[in-house]
């Protein structure tokens, strides 16, 4: 394979993997550190510790002495659920790309993270850690394992065909320990016939393994140490996400070259947030431990079934896969795990109801029910047929899951709880990415007894969600040392005349220079701000009629006119010429000594700039022509699921690092209603949507469905009552959502009206701080991370000068616009140029509007894996359904370019793309059943949904 520049290899590795920014930032730091030892057989270790020393030593985020080992190793200790596997294919990868190694060793603590790994390095794995990655699309790396190395497939170090390969050795650290039991040595030590020596000394010869040590702080022990020294890699690469090795001496690395903690995956959302639960109110003293314990375990339970319909919920509202929680509960020993077990199935508990769904987890369960646990644990975020798992202490490393919600630790300290060990066992997102639903995004610990403790503890600067934070000022710091500037973007026919009437008051020596050049690089010298093309006229008194024209008179023509094109028109621009004439009758001086023909000189120029440079976007208003007619059909509703418990008192969670407090609580107090429907009933009618004397029948049909499912589960009309009061919000809200999806609505008429035939291009701001902050739009940054901090410039097609990319899609599908032929004008619209508004009402700007030779068109990048999301469904129908509008609203008499949306995937954003076949391959046609529901009549354009308001 041929080698890749090492710059260009971490910016494609990043791109990618869409690697996150602390793995980002990882795979940076090991470019550095190759680039500064060099790593070899050959390495001078003393040499390279010092290097290594001089630049991570005083990183506010490392901890580098030494390496710990006799070859070069370095730590990377990111915290739990923030991905350092994909980190390990990242550094193999780049390693591989540069020419650095072919020969991986990963090592596994444990059998649980040796079948993970082993798992997630299949190309067939929905996690393979190489997707993406072009070196090993065509051939996969070979992967050698405990289980097949003696087959000699990593000494031929080749596929099928003979092509060579990168080879990744996966191994449980208990396959190469020197010391095992008997005095034998470990097969991998033995001698093999096919190489006349054992594949362990093989591996150790090499002079390219690197070695990778999935959580490290397990190998820090005399046996596994002096294993991994024999193997003799050139370099070292551990990840953990507690960088101190275990046992009572525990003790700091001191190789940590990147730090990313706990509180830091909190911040940028990459984990849940972690919460502790209590009752309001309640005195865990006032009880008998027993009687706490069931305290906890029943309110960990109905913490539980909370979650548990929020989650339906969620996922009915946003088209997502279904979540089925569980709650773990954490024992003191077997013993006690299995009281707690025989107790949870009982009938005293919940009369039975989770009989069957729990399984108990220590060493010293055997035989069938063992194998049986451990299936379903294995099992346990597909079947859903478990709600409880008991465990003593701590599971195994790496038994992460992303459905735990809920943690009852019973007999446990503050400090056992608040660890990363115990809360790294669900943090977890369920979705990858934070939902902005508390309740999906949040991992609750249910600890009466420790609750004010656990919240101070959190807070200490070593705490689980606060550290001592540091700011740095200056050049590649949070803050930089230059002075915040802030840069006004006007369209490029208004800074055309912006900068000719500068250069007029600039010759007259005029004082107000900076008032009216805002935005004009004349005050901005040091940002290099880019200029316009000159305007035709210079003396002020024709800029005064050119800023007249442009500013007063242009967005009232805009209205009586049918087409942008209509500004050629001779007639048009006398019109304009003598209304700003008219216009400057308030303008001190000037009228004095502009003539007719000179006005009409200077309108007929602006107006041809205008209409070279602008993008004609028409301004719509649609009107409702009568009344919203909607209502409910009655259906089943799905309760299945639904297992609320009574509710005695009101639970507290609270969020430990943000702190805000949620109550889950009856509606104590007041009257106590005669029928149970109506502590749903009531809530129901809270939502504007629901016309009490519309929709009671149904309202009082769906709620004595809950009703009736309730007390089936529970004989006694208090114990129903008690759920209801307790849960009516929850369930009243789950209700809705089911409701919508049985909604009928009549038929709505709305009159759409176009305002005017064009619109004024409206300047744009962005921040202009840091050094170098103007930078060629055809220059990615060196860290796409930092795309957004930059202001591209160098444009001849936009409409603006300036433009501000959110990814580097963006960036590249700019080049395309800026190189195709058939390409007029393009921008990227600001906030309020045109506004789309999808069903739910929300805002809609999207990436870019372009004007071809025959087409204009709306475009929108997004990522691959976000094409199917509903909220940029549910946008790119609104937008596909403006354009439609758009086209109908001219009329038959106006001829104009016709309107497309494109929703293009980043992966067609390539250098080779054309608009045309973008605009092929990605158009999106107005969804049917919009079409069906809006006409044409007499009086113009009518749609029956409110997909679309423009203004």
């Amino acid at each position: 394979m041929q080698t890749v520049d090492p710059k260009r290899a971490v910016v494609q590795i990043t791109q990618r993997l869409s690697l996150r920014k602390p793995q980002a930032e990882a795979l940076r730091r090991l470019d550095d550190i190759v680039d500064l030892i060099a790593p070899s057989k050959d390495t001078d270790v003393e040499a390279a510790r010092d290097a290594v020393r001089a630049v991570y030593g005083p990183m506010p985020d490392a901890r580098f002495e030494e390496f710990e080992r006799d070859f070069p190793s370095i730590c990377f200790a990111l915290a739990t659920g923030v991905g350092k596997t994909r980190l390990m294919g990242a550094f193999i990868s780049y390693l591989y790309m540069i020419g650095k190694s072919r020969n991986f060793f990963v090592l596994a603590p444990n059998l649980t993270i040796y079948e993970k790994l082993l798992a997630d390095f299949q190309p067939t794995s929905p996690k393979y850690v190489f997707r993406g990655i072009e070196a090993f699309a065509h051939q996969a790396p070979l992967i050698v394992n405990a289980e097949n190395y003696e087959e000699g497939r990593g000494v031929r170090g080749t596929d099928l065909f003979g092509r060579e390969g990168v080879i990744i050795n996966i191994f449980n650290i208990s396959k190469i320990n020197s010391e095992v039991r008997g005095g034998k040595s470990p097969r991998i030590k033995r001698l093999q016939e096919y190489i006349g020596d054992s594949y362990f000394a093989y591996l150790s010869g090499l002079d390219d393994l690197v070695l990778l040590m999935d959580e490290a702080h397990r190998y820090r022990a005399s046996a596994g140490a002096k294993a991994i020294a024999e193997l003799k890699p050139i370099l070292g690469l551990e990840v953990t996400a507690t960088p101190k090795s275990v046992g009572a001496k525990s003790a700091e690395f001191k190789n940590v070259v990147y730090r990313y903690d706990l509180p830091d995956a909190m911040e940028d959302g990459y984990v849940k947030e972690p919460a502790v639960g209590t009752r309001a109110n309640f005195n865990p003293k006032s009880v008998d431990e027993p009687t706490l314990e069931r305290i906890k375990l029943e309110d960990g339970v109905n913490y539980h079934e909370h979650v548990r319909v929020a989650l339906e919920t969620y996922a009915l509202q946003h088209q997502a896969p279904v979540v089925r929680p569980f709650m773990l509960v954490v024992t003191q020993d077997t013993t006690h795990a299995r009281q707690v077990n025989e107790f949870v199935q009982s009938d005293q508990f919940f009369d039975g109801r989770y009989k069957g769904r729990v399984i108990e987890i220590h060493s010293k369960l055997t035989g069938e029910e063992s194998d049986e646990n451990a299936q379903r644990l294995l099992n346990i975020e597909k079947s859903g047929d478990t709600d409880i798992v008991i465990h003593v202490n701590k599971l195994k490393e790496g038994w992460d899951v992303t459905n735990l919600f809920t943690i009852v630790p019973l007999r446990a300290s503050a400090s056992e709880i608040l660890t990363e060990q115990t809360l790294g066992r669900g943090l977890r997102l369920p979705y990858g990415k934070r939902t902005g639903v508390e309740v999906v995004d949040t991992l609750t610990v249910i600890a009466h007894e420790r609750f004010n403790e656990l919240i101070e503890k959190a807070k200490e600067e070593n705490g689980v969600t606060r550290k001592l934070k540091t700011v740095t000022i200056g050049e590649g710091g949070d803050v930089p040392a230059s002075k915040p500037v802030m840069v006004t973007a006007p369209s490029l026919v208004e800074q055309m005349v912006l900068q000719a009437e500068a250069g007029a008051l600039a010759a007259t020596s005029a004082p107000a220079v900076s008032a009216v050049t805002d935005g004009v690089a004349a005050i901005q010298p040091k940002l290099q701000t880019p200029t316009a093309p000159p305007f035709k006229y210079s003396k002020p008194e024709e800029i005064g009629i050119a800023r007249t024209v442009l500013n007063v008179v242009l967005p009232q023509i805009s209205k009586q006119v049918a087409s942008i094109k209509d500004l050629e028109d001779p007639k048009v621009v006398r019109r304009i010429a003598e209304a700003a004439m008219a216009a400057q009758k308030f303008e001190d001086g000037l009228l004095s000594t502009v003539t007719a023909e000179q006005a009409n000189a200077v309108a007929a120029e602006v107006c041809k700039q205008f209409v070279q440079r602008t993008i004609a976007i028409p301004m719509l208003t649609i009107t409702p022509e009568q009344h919203v007619s909607f209502g409910f059909r009655r259906f089943d509703v799905d309760l299945k699921s639904w297992n609320y418990q009574p509710l005695s008192r009101e639970l507290l969670i609270q969020i430990l690092r943000t702190e805000e407090r949620t109550v889950i609580s009856g509606d104590a107090g007041g009257e106590t209603p005669s029928r149970l429907e109506d502590y749903i009933v009531a809530k129901l009618i809270d939502v504007p949507e629901i016309d009490y004397d519309a929709h009671a029948d149904i309202l009082y049909d769906l709620a004595g469905q809950v009703v009736a499912h309730f007390r089936a589960k529970h004989t006694d009309d208090e114990q129903v009552r008690s759920i209801l009061q307790g849960h009516a919000r929850q369930i009243a809200e789950a209700l809705v959502v089911q409701m919508k999806h049985h909604m009928w609505r009549e038929q709505t008429n709305y009159r759409v009206t176009r305002v005017s035939a064009f619109d004024q291009l409206k300047p744009q701001t962005f921040d202009g701080s840091g050094k170098d902050a103007m930078r060629d739009y055809r220059n990615p940054p060196e860290r796409l991370s930092d795309m957004k901090r930059f202001i591209f410039v160098g444009f001849e097609k936009s409409c603006y000068n300036m433009a501000k990319f959110d990814s580097d899609p963006e960036r590249r599908m700019a080049t395309i616009l800026e190189q195709d032929p058939s390409v007029l004008l393009w921008m990227k619209p600001g906030p309020n140029q045109f506004k789309i508004y999808d069903e739910d009402n929300a805002p809609y700007q999207p990436d870019f509007v372009v004007e071809t030779a025959t087409d204009k068109l709306i475009i929108e990048t997004k990522r691959a894996s976000e094409m199917t999301n509903p909220l940029v469904v549910r946008k790119a129908d609104a937008a596909a359904l403006w354009c439609h509008i758009a086209n109908r609203a001219h009329g038959e008499s106006v001829v104009e370019k016709p309107w497309s949306y494109l929703l293009v995937s980043e992966t067609a954003v390539l250098p080779n793309a054309t608009v045309n076949g973008l605009a092929a391959a990605h158009t999106r046609s107005v969804d049917a059943d919009l079409l069906s529901r809006y006409s044409l009549n007499e009086e113009g354009l009518s749609t029956a949904v409110g997909a679309v308001q423009t203004a």
